[in-house]
């Protein structure tokens, strides 16, 4: 396992190595005690999540607000994305700045995202199925969404049409936002 820190606070990159011959692949996707030794983080996860998306699906920018909020360890095991995060902590010079990056089959790179920050990812590739862990267990009451296309936030997602939910359609923009983090 390899660290990547990035210019915001506990997003970290992660490459796990991965062992290839003749038969195929493997490689260990999370190990608990290498995880919290090597980031130094006390995170357990409670909830594991997989969604499967055709070309051109755009979720997010989704989050759950301070009290229930979530870190996530995501990666794609099948396709391509490019995986956003932004940063709703109002203590950090990143706030409401963004971090993306292409998270692949092919690449295995896995990212790991903090408390405080909404998470989205626009699908490259048809039936991608994205993968992550999560710190707390989903709550719909705590749900959130930001917008985007906030044209504040300038996110680059690439060429549409992109293919969203009703509620990602029609989320609040940035400056309209109650739930963010301190």
């Amino acid at each position: 396992m390899k660290i990547e820190t990035t210019p915001f606070k506990d997003l970290l990159i992660i490459y796990n190595e991965v062992f290839s011959d003749h038969r195929g692949s493997f490689q260990e996707s999370f190990n608990e005690a290498r995880f919290r030794v090597e980031t130094g983080l006390n995170i357990t996860f409670v909830q594991d999540n997989e969604s499967v998306s055709g070309l051109h699906v755009l979720r997010g920018l989704h989050f759950q607000a301070p009290g229930a909020a979530q870190a996530k360890l995501v990666r794609v095991s099948r396709g391509k994305v490019l995986d956003v995060v932004v940063d709703l902590r109002k203590t950090q010079p990143t706030y409401g700045r963004y971090y993306a990056i292409e998270l692949s089959d092919q690449n295995h790179v896995q990212l790991f995202v903090p408390e405080g920050m909404a998470h989205g990812f626009h699908v490259r590739e048809s039936d991608t199925v994205f993968s992550y862990k999560c710190s707390r267990y989903y709550s719909p009451q705590s749900d959130r969404v930001l917008r985007f296309d906030d044209p504040a936030l300038g996110i680059d997602w690439g060429t549409g049409p992109f293919i969203l939910s009703e509620k990602d359609k029609n989320a609040p923009l940035l400056n309209q936002l109650t739930d963010v983090f301190f």
